[in-house]
């Protein structure tokens, strides 16, 4: 008797195969390595080449001096009149320093760049890992033109499985109700098939890493 429908068809065809169980078709598979390549540098040079693929800017000082010194020549070079922080510790590192900053509400859409610290750096991504706990808040790393991050090389993680371990051991049972993974300046490339940066977001990312 013939099928009624290309349905009955594909549904006898699995009932054959339930009826039929054959052995595995591939043999002795090893589902305990991991699928990610072994790291060939170290975790900071990583996440420095992963960054910078991702159309992020790089910029390594090995002090706070440095930071600072290496902020301020960037300020100049693009002609901001300020920045934007709402982080309490960076701001004593920018009053000492005398570069100007301001945290204001009522002028927050217009500033230039925003500057925040962050919770971890993951080498495998190149990506920073920011929270609603920050000081920085929900705001600073999306509405700035250029959102800058403050990290250290002691924040630096292998993958995304360990800084999600590293915020459950830092926060136990009161995680932060928003944790984003933010992997070079915001684009989208649904418009007409052209690559837009700032759609969503900064349109640039400086990231400087202090080796501490």
């Amino acid at each position: 008797m013939e099928e009624s429908s290309s349905r009955e068809k594909i549904l006898k065809k699995i009932r054959n195969a339930l009826l039929n169980k054959q052995d595995k078709p591939i043999k002795d598979l090893d589902f305990t390595s991991s699928v990610y390549y072994d790291f060939e540098d170290t975790l900071d040079i990583t996440f420095a080449q992963e960054l910078t693929k991702a159309s992020g800017n790089f910029i390594f000082c090995d002090s706070i001096e440095k930071f600072t010194e290496k902020l301020n020549l960037l300020i100049a070079e693009k002609n901001w009149n300020f920045i934007q922080c709402a982080d309490k510790k960076i701001h004593l590192l920018l009053k000492q320093a005398r570069i100007p900053y301001k945290f204001s509400e009522t002028a927050f859409h217009k500033a230039e760049a925003g500057l925040t610290g962050c919770e971890y750096l993951v080498a495998r991504y190149g990506s920073i890992v920011v929270s609603s706990k920050g000081q920085s808040g929900r705001r600073m790393n999306v509405f700035p033109e250029t959102h800058i991050v403050l990290a250290f090389t002691s924040q630096i993680v292998p993958d995304i499985k360990d800084a999600m371990i590293n915020l459950r051991k830092k926060y136990q049972n009161a995680l932060p109700s928003m944790i984003t993974f933010i992997t070079g300046p915001s684009r989208t490339a649904d418009i007409e098939k052209t690559l837009v940066m700032g759609a969503h977001g900064p349109k640039n990312l400086y990231v400087f890493l202090v080796d501490a």
